[in-house]
């Protein structure tokens, strides 16, 4: 008698999203697939929020398929960690971005199992066995206070701080620490993706919405309904999933066929040509045919004109790849797109970043596209260009791995820490991390200073590592060590210790480079450090930086 396979699983889904009843721009991104589902909840004021979302949220869409082969979850991790170190790479060629940032919850369904990724304070809620419960862990400051013991849940509620993020991707020094948990699938299962404008309809109406809505799509349209009533001030956005066998109906993302682009490719938007002065909703697109002095980035002067004439073609020559890729992605998997991100993909206002970026996301798209071209082959003809095409298709993603590799580890020896080596005070040029047997730091120079002559304050400190921008940075953390001072010079990651949870919320001061806040800006990625602070212990985490701070 002949066993019965199991049909495959895949995720049913339902995604909305509202700008709310008080906020100019939605910040908020999401996308839902067969087998990925990712909410995002930018910030960094008036330019920085949707780029932020919209941007983490593009570059993982590519990931909505199966057979990872058991490295799903190292997989998602890794392309979350990715879209980070893209993030701080738009800063670095755009500062008016300076201080951007977004929250990431996402899910990844792939084997019978679901990897889940966490940072920030959106949220993820599971129905399950008839158990509806959150699953996530809010990084936020007052949260840390409640896990202490130091503050109650009613307290948290009226706490002045309590939207102060400690942990976010975006503008940050290392790679951020993600929450990340493995779940087996069960038919049936039901998921909620949320941004923390959902945080506004009580927990308890939430789950009755949730439990007696069967339909989806209705489900998601509720719980928007719910939070707009409540009289929600920010953006809000739902992603509702359920658990399914699939069948012969539902189509496979290698099925689809491909949806033709448009005759007129959309213009992109250079992150260096996003200006905080304008609304990025209201930025004039760009074509091929613009004049320099349209460029609404600023006014060149007529000596930099040919300059910037031939750095604006090289940018929209990339950028074309960039729109051109995505749409194409999009066209070949059924999905839902919301927010910020449905924005950047329809009117092509998608931030180039870096030919790097453009090769990357090429590169994941062709290893898992469709083949267009069998009809050219004439007849009797060999299929040989369905095996070529797979090998420059390998050879291409194992060069981009392999420079990928090198310019990171290039990265990783630009930057200094300051730790304990034999006792003594340490100055390390790399960073505190390690990728299996290598090692990603070393010993630049070691220090007079025994460890045991420091305050305590300042030796738990430095049991954390203290990471540095520069060497002469790192050499001032050392002689602030002995002073017992908290914050490095420049960096503003820490505020001064506090002995009462009011004056430990305190923000840092901002770095001179942020743009001013606005009435706009949902939150700020100033970073306070509550001392005695305890990392959550309900997800297994990665080892990650220093926490950083956002506000609304």
């Amino acid at each position: 008698m002949e066993a019965i396979m199991a049909a495959p699983l895949l995720l049913r889904y339902a995604a909305r999203s509202d700008v709310g009843k008080i906020r100019a721009k939605n910040d908020d991104s999401a996308y839902a697939g067969q087998f990925l589902a990712v909410v995002a909840d930018g910030m960094g004021g008036h330019a920085g929020g949707d780029v932020a979302s919209a941007s983490t949220v593009l570059d993982l869409i590519h990931l909505d398929q199966d057979g990872y082969q058991g490295n799903a979850g190292t997989m998602l991790a890794d392309e979350i960690q990715t879209a980070n170190s893209l993030l701080s790479e738009m800063v670095h060629v755009n500062p008016k971005l300076t201080g951007m940032g977004t929250t990431v919850t996402a899910l990844l369904l792939s084997e019978g199992r679901l990897e889940f990724a966490h940072i920030g304070d959106s949220r993820a809620y599971r129905l399950k066995d008839g158990v509806f419960e959150q699953i996530s862990t809010d990084h936020t400051f007052v949260q840390r206070l409640i896990d202490e013991g130091r503050l109650s849940p009613e307290e948290a509620e009226t706490h002045p701080h309590k939207n102060v993020l400690m942990r976010v991707l975006g503008d940050v020094d290392a790679s951020p620490e993600l929450d990340l948990t493995s779940f087996e699938a069960s038919v049936g299962e039901r998921w909620l993706l949320c941004s923390d404008g959902l945080n506004f309809v009580e927990t308890d109406v939430v789950e009755q919405v949730f439990r007696q809505t069967a339909s989806l799509s209705e489900c998601a349209e509720k719980l928007i309904e719910l939070t707009l009533a409540a009289g929600s001030p920010d953006n809000v956005t739902v992603v509702v999933l359920e658990v399914a066998e699939s069948t012969s109906d539902d189509l496979r993302t290698d099925q689809l066929e491909v949806v033709p682009l448009a005759a007129e490719t959309p213009s992109v938007v250079p992150a260096a040509a996003l200006s905080v002065d304008e609304d990025p909703d209201l930025v004039a697109r760009q074509s091929d045919q613009e004049s320099p002095g349209e460029n609404s980035a600023g006014e060149e002067s007529a000596g930099d004109q040919p300059s910037a004439v031939e750095s604006r073609q090289q940018d929209s020559l990339g950028a074309h790849i960039v729109a051109d890729v995505i749409r194409e992605d999009l066209a070949h998997r059924p999905h839902e797109l919301v927010g910020a991100a449905v924005t950047a993909a329809a009117e092509g206002k998608i931030p180039l970043i870096s030919g790097r970026s453009a090769s990357r996301r090429a590169a994941a798209v062709l290893t898992h596209k469709p083949e267009q071209y069998e009809e050219d082959r004439g007849p009797g003809e060999p299929p040989r260009r369905r095996r070529w095409f797979g090998l420059i298709a390998s050879a291409l993603a194992v060069l981009i791995i392999i420079g990928g590799a090198w310019f990171g580890y290039a990265w990783t020896q630009t930057r200094y820490y300051v730790g304990e080596y034999n006792g003594k005070v340490a100055i390390f040029n790399g960073i505190s991390q390690s990728l299996g047997p290598i090692q990603l730091s070393h010993v630049y120079t070691e220090t007079a200073v025994t460890v045991d002559s420091l305050p305590e304050f300042s030796r738990q400190r430095l049991q954390q590592t203290l990471s540095a921008a520069t060497l002469t940075d790192a050499k001032q953390i050392v002689s602030d060590l002995q002073l017992g001072i908290v914050s490095p010079p420049g960096t503003g990651d820490n505020p001064q210790p506090s002995k009462s949870p009011s004056n430990s919320a305190s923000p840092g001061t901002s770095p001179a480079k942020s743009p001013p806040a606005t009435g706009n800006s949902a939150k700020s990625t100033d970073c306070p450090t509550a001392t005695g602070g305890s990392t959550p212990a309900k997800p297994v985490k990665t080892a990650g930086p220093t926490p950083c701070q956002g506000g609304r």
